[in-house]
């Protein structure tokens, strides 16, 4: 995610340098453009609304180390099943399905089917920024078909392109396109329900917890119980520290997007008074 960041970021820089009417824009590049970026924002919201989910399915956990107090005495059977419906409510809830992130695909297909490669009218200015913005949605569809496969725990969500070879980049992004896809494809074919190890890791933390909090069961060992509980709290604040890093890079993300967009739309209000003021003038 920081990787589009800074990629949107170099962008409109670039627009910025080389000074480009915007007058100068095909008139289809610039509704595909407008559409896409709008695609690209819900994306965003997607992603945002997985990452809260997945931070409120955080508090069930929080619950448990608080209740499980490893450093007083042995948790009462009250404790142990609270803990356990929490710990129930936690492999519920992670396993549900959000539907803004099943979504996803349908949005990264419409992007991929409007994948267009913009001609410049006359300027081979228009021709640099053209082909550096198809570059630009080639990386967006691609690491966000990742991210959303990630969040869906379905390879359905991932986008196979075919970048035309006239690119210098082409081989390198074909090779990396492969290799990623194909591990993630692995993954999930060899039973992995996530490719978000820190969140496979909590998994396996709460189902090492989870019977052992069980009153129907003899009473688990102190020692055993203190050690699941420990590494339950270390692997769900590396997790929780991951998705803050994640929350801000995608915020961050967003906002580059919507200042993109709303500079373009700037740029063609003025355009379009200045154009009616010269009309305006040959009349006179």
């Amino acid at each position: 995610m920081e990787s589009l960041c800074e990629t949107h970021t170099d962008i409109k820089s670039l627009i910025t340098e080389l000074k480009f009417p915007v007058s100068d824009w095909e008139d289809k590049w610039m509704d595909v453009y407008l559409d896409s970026s709008v695609s690209v924002l819900d994306i965003c919201i997607a992603f945002s609304s997985e990452i809260s989910r997945l931070n409120q399915s955080q508090l069930l956990l929080q619950c448990v180390r608080h209740v499980l107090d490893v450093s007083s005495d042995f948790p009462s059977s009250e404790k142990l099943l609270r803990s356990h419906n929490s710990l129930d409510d936690w492999m519920l809830q992670i396993t549900s399905k959000n539907q803004k992130i099943e979504n996803c695909s349908l949005i990264l297909n419409k992007l991929t089917g409007s994948l267009y490669l913009g001609k410049a009218k006359t300027s081979a200015k228009g021709k640099v920024l053209m082909r550096a913005m198809y570059g630009v949605m080639v990386q967006t569809i691609f690491v966000c078909g990742v991210f959303s496969a990630g969040f869906s725990g379905s390879e359905k969500a991932l986008v196979d392109l075919q970048v035309s070879d006239k690119f210098l980049w082409a081989e390198a992004f074909n090779g990396l396109q492969l290799d990623v896809n194909g591990e993630v494809r692995d993954l999930f074919r060899h039973g992995s329900k996530t490719v978000l190890k820190d969140l496979e890791a909590v998994d396996s933390c709460v189902k090492n917890l989870h019977p052992l909090t069980s009153t129907g069961a003899d009473q688990p060992d102190a020692e055993k119980l203190k050690h699941s509980v420990l590494d339950l709290g270390s692997s769900s604040e590396k997790f929780s520290a991951g998705l803050d890093i994640l929350s801000k890079e995608v915020e961050n993300f967003f906002q580059i997007v919507l200042s993109g967009r709303d500079a373009l739309l700037c740029n063609l209000r003025v355009s379009d008074v200045q154009s009616k003021k010269q009309k305006k003038g040959q009349y006179r």
